[in-house]
């Protein structure tokens, strides 16, 4: 698994500021680059270009640009006040953390400030007459790029921040990580099997919150290093407090041993998807609830999130898995793996709650948990039947008219049988 280094490089590298000041970097560096290439460009060049012409150019330029990019800026902060009040704050990082807009962005910062370092060196006569064919010719080109530019980001705006587009965000982040713990269902570590010796001590994270990182690596080189085995106990997402310990640890207790494990585990005031499936799931369950409020009233969008649950936990308990999958790189650390009934619990017991009173949701839940239980009874068919049945109690008593609990018993009376259908396509 990705040790924390790597982990907070990659964190580091998702930030928008840093790719809109490389994007600009560069576009100073290019347009100061033809202040030293000038000499190599031949006279005749000068006067069959034109390149007297630069001047206007770049005045265009860099106030179109400036406008451009005060309007995108406006529009992705929109962006992210419609995730926030629409959907659910946890959703607005990955809209901040989305390629195009931060590419877009700096495409035209960078723009803007090319045309500003062009227009000084110009005004200064640092570039000469062989100089402005080298700016002349990086206009023509960055233009053509502008333009690619605005069309690209036209269309993107249509979706950007919308609802479905950014549940679609949600989607593909929660499969990831549940993609990536399919490949390293123990983090690289084995598998936790009857739980740590009574003889394990406790270690505490350093701070208060949320496991966002396990560097499995390092635990193994503490525990290697002291002939000793970590159990590790609070997995990415886990809220880390005084109360719950993060690992336990066999051996003699060290105060030094015990600071070293503590140290690998990453806590942070926010849950991350990168190594937390789960939270994945919490947030679609969030979006559907927020959509069951009295004062949104949107069921099709919890329907629409309960198909996207039956999805991931589908693909979850079909997925095939690698042949290296669960090899075995860091033997002196164990690690749980994720329960299949808990990623249920944090999707469908919310929904269930907030939509007891909604035959649409009611039947759709029943429709699911059927789903799921043909998909693999032996991995995921305890729990599915045990949500089913918390939600036809739960309709039994918010709903009102007799035919509509009549409709949904109909549907989780299936249940019995669901896990006797052959899966003929997968």
């Amino acid at each position: 698994m990705m040790p924390r280094w790597q982990w907070l490089l990659t964190l580091f590298a998702r930030k928008l500021w840093l790719r809109v000041s490389v994007m600009a970097l560069i576009g100073v560096a290019t347009a100061a680059a033809g202040i030293f290439f000038a000499p190599y460009v031949p006279d005749a060049w000068t006067i069959r270009i034109g390149a007297q012409a630069i001047d206007g150019i770049l005045n265009v330029l860099a106030s179109s640009m400036l406008a451009v990019t005060v309007f995108s800026v406006s529009t992705m902060v929109a962006a992210y006040g419609a995730a926030t009040s629409n959907v659910t704050p946890r959703a607005t990082r990955l809209l901040m953390e989305d390629n195009t807009s931060q590419n877009v962005l700096g495409t035209f910062i960078g723009s803007f400030l090319f045309s500003l370092v062009g227009i000084i060196a110009l005004s200064t006569g640092l570039y000469g007459s062989q100089g402005r064919v080298i700016l002349l010719i990086v206009t023509v080109g960055l233009i053509a790029l502008i333009a690619v530019t605005i069309l690209r980001w036209i269309d993107y705006l249509a979706r950007f921040g919308r609802l479905g587009e950014t549940i679609q965000r949600v989607e593909a982040a929660t499969w990831k990580a549940m993609k990536t713990r399919l490949e390293h269902p123990h983090l690289g570590g084995r598998p936790m099997d009857g739980g740590p010796p009574e003889s394990a001590w406790p270690v505490f994270a350093p701070t208060i919150g949320y496991v966002q990182h396990i560097d499995i690596a390092a635990l193994e080189h503490c525990a290697g290093k002291a002939h000793s085995e970590v159990f590790v106990l609070a997995l990415p997402g886990a809220f880390a407090d005084p109360a719950r310990p993060v690992a336990m640890v066999s051996g003699t207790q060290d105060g030094g041993f015990g600071k070293a494990v503590a140290q690998a585990f990453t806590v942070g005031a926010e849950r991350t998807f990168d190594q937390d499936p789960r939270f994945g799931l919490c947030v679609l369950a969030e979006i559907a609830s927020r959509a069951l409020s009295p004062a949104v009233n949107d069921p099709g969008t919890a329907i629409d999130v309960i198909g996207r649950g039956v999805r991931l936990l589908a693909q979850w308990v079909r997925f095939d898995t690698p042949e290296n999958a669960g090899e075995i790189e860091c033997p002196h650390v164990h690690v749980p793996a994720i329960a299949a009934g808990d990623m249920l619990d944090d999707i469908f017991a919310p929904i269930g709650r907030d939509g007891a009173g909604l035959i649409e949701i009611q039947l759709r839940l029943q429709k699911a948990f059927v789903a799921l239980i043909t998909a693999d009874r032996d991995m995921i068919g305890a729990d599915a039947e045990r949500h089913s049945a918390l939600a036809l109690k739960r309709a039994e008593t918010a709903l009102m008219l007799e035919e509509e609990k009549e409709a949904v018993r109909l549907v989780a009376s299936m249940i019995s049988v669901a896990g006797e259908r052959r899966i003929i396509a997968r």
